[in-house]
């Protein structure tokens, strides 16, 4: 467990972490304080916060099982400690990491006597089993025991909506939990005198060790910056040019090889920590950036200039775009 003094700046807004620890690798918790806040900044930050922490973030579970042997949900297996529907349960109960667009398939495949645990769970190299020791059935005979699986990521909670048709193929839909953070908190503290009153905020995230609090706090943060964006343009482009028109001869000089020398100007760790969402895009550019999950400006600086232009709607006069906007921000002549 680390912990660190709280110290309040009176000058600069500031966060930091002021409590870390693991309890075990299924639940981690990490405590926070952002200060000087003025009166009533913290309690609009700290709500809109753990709503962000609770429902915008993307999590990676199993969502559907099935084998062929199964009759029904609530059947047992000779040979299986566990009924179907305790095996679902343990099933639900799995933590993976991913970086996943959408679905992708996994599966079991077990011989007992012995335990099945997570580490039997066989997945594509995208997706990382948080616990390996992970309980899900026990076999107390020498059978074979062989589930596919169906691995989702997504946001929040989905209920799974069971019709007859899915067990007659031996398909079963799991609940789906998609959110890493199991809890938030926020609290306030205030201090000072009269109208120089100020406010600190306290934020206490909890989260399935999928993702370390953290990383929850920066990508609720991310997420909550996504949803302002669109206030912030005046208005939206209304540019409807055939494909054809958005076809032209790349600059002589690639885009990626501009940006390279942008590298030598600024640390990569700036870089990370420079957001797309600081650079006034036009809304078209941003919001395609942000559907290949560019999000920082190290990001875009390892993507090239053909990579770029496979982005749907994305054109030639896009990439120029946004080159003339770094130049206009960075010094990459």
């Amino acid at each position: 467990m680390v912990r660190e003094k709280v110290t309040v700046s009176t000058r600069t807004l500031q966060w930091k972490c002021v409590e870390s620890r693991v309890d075990n690798k299924r639940l981690c918790y990490g405590r926070f304080i952002l200060s000087p806040l003025i009166k009533g900044q913290a309690d609009t930050i700290g709500i809109a916060m753990r709503r962000a922490l609770l429902g915008e973030i993307e999590g990676t579970c199993i969502t559907r099982a099935k084998s062929e042997k199964i009759p029904h949900e609530y059947s047992t297996i000779v040979g299986i400690q566990e009924s179907v529907h305790e095996i679902l349960m343990n099933l639900k109960e799995i933590g993976l990491r991913s970086n996943l667009y959408g679905t992708c398939g996994a599966f079991i495949c077990a011989r007992g006597p012995g335990y099945v645990t997570a580490q039997d769970i066989i997945s594509p190299p995208s997706v990382e089993i948080v616990d390996n020791t992970q309980h899900i059935a026990r076999l107390t005979e020498p059978i074979d025991l062989c589930i596919g699986l169906q691995i989702e990521r997504n946001r929040g909670y989905r209920y799974s909506i069971k019709r007859p048709n899915n067990f007659q193929d031996g398909s079963y839909p799991i609940d789906a939990v998609f959110m890493p953070v199991r809890n938030a908190n926020h609290s306030i503290h205030s201090y000072g005198n009269g109208n120089e009153r100020q406010e600190i905020l306290f934020l206490e995230i909890w989260t399935n060790g999928s993702l370390t609090p953290k990383e929850a706090l920066h990508e609720a943060s991310r997420n909550l910056i996504d949803l302002f964006i669109p206030f912030l343009h005046a208005e939206e482009e209304t540019l409807h040019l055939e494909y054809n028109r958005h076809k032209g001869t790349l600059p002589p000089l690639t885009f990626h090889d501009r940006l390279a020398k942008l590298r030598k100007n600024k640390k990569e760790i700036e870089l990370k920590y420079i957001f797309i969402d600081q650079l006034e895009l036009p809304p078209r550019i941003y919001n395609c950036l942000k559907r290949c999950y560019i999000h920082t400006l190290l990001d875009l600086l390892n993507k090239s200039q053909k990579d770029l232009m496979k982005i749907e709607d994305f054109r030639i006069e896009d990439v120029k775009q946004l080159l003339g906007i770094l130049e206009k921000h960075f010094t990459i002549d």
